[in-house]
């Protein structure tokens, strides 16, 4: 059975650079609808108020449906298309970018506005992290005491988070992992405690994954 996945922003980020004279801010942030990415548009507005312009660009849904932008006073298509066109390379969705800028009274030209927005939004998304987002599973392993260390061993190893460890009378761990795991997941956990450990399944959740290639 195969799992829907996609490309999403892992946390906020931001990244600033000069170029001549004038200074870009790019700044990134998943999103899961407009008034979230709104929101963030809202919240750096107000962080740098007395900016020359804060452009923007953000994409949402699985099958990239909303798609907006804005020069916000830049030459027409010279700031928020090509922002864009970087996240529609990369992939991304439910992520919205905002480049800043500091005017230092050198023109860049057309030219350099597109390179200049283009690298903004680029550095927004390497600040936030790009992963993937996988459709994943909450699981409580109940544990003898006497198993945990080379449960531990095993798991150092296995593409899951260990979010939790409880520790009663016996240790009940809680893992999660991309459902697409699941089957090798238990079959190693089956493997290292002699069958005495099984993966039960509590929820499921999306959630972005670091990626291992771009």
């Amino acid at each position: 059975m195969s799992f829907a996945s996609y490309r999403t922003l892992m946390k906020r980020g931001e990244e600033s650079f000069v170029i001549n004279k004038s200074r870009f801010i790019g700044q990134g942030a998943p999103v899961s609808t407009e008034e979230e990415a709104l929101a963030f548009l809202k919240e750096v507005r107000e962080k740098y108020r007395d900016a020359t312009h804060n452009c923007y660009a953000y994409v949402l849904g699985k099958n990239f449906g909303i798609m907006r932008y804005s020069d916000d006073g830049e030459p027409g298509g010279t700031a928020g298309l090509p922002m864009m066109e970087v996240l529609k390379a990369r992939q991304v969705t439910d992520c919205c970018v905002v480049v800043t800028r500091y005017f230092g009274g050198v023109l860049l030209g057309a030219g350099g506005l597109v390179r200049a927005y283009t690298q903004g939004a680029a550095a927004a998304l390497d600040a936030a992290g790009v992963g993937e987002m996988h459709l994943s599973t909450r699981y409580l392993v109940d544990l003898e005491y006497s198993l945990l260390g080379r449960v531990e061993h095993f798991l150092k190893d296995q593409p899951v988070i260990v979010e939790d460890k409880s520790f009663t009378d016996r240790v009940t761990l809680t893992l999660i992992g991309k459902c697409a795991d699941r089957a090798l997941l238990e079959e190693g956990l089956s493997g290292v405690t002699d069958g005495r450990a099984q993966l039960v399944p509590v929820e499921a959740l999306y959630l972005p994954w670091e990626e291992t290639c771009l």
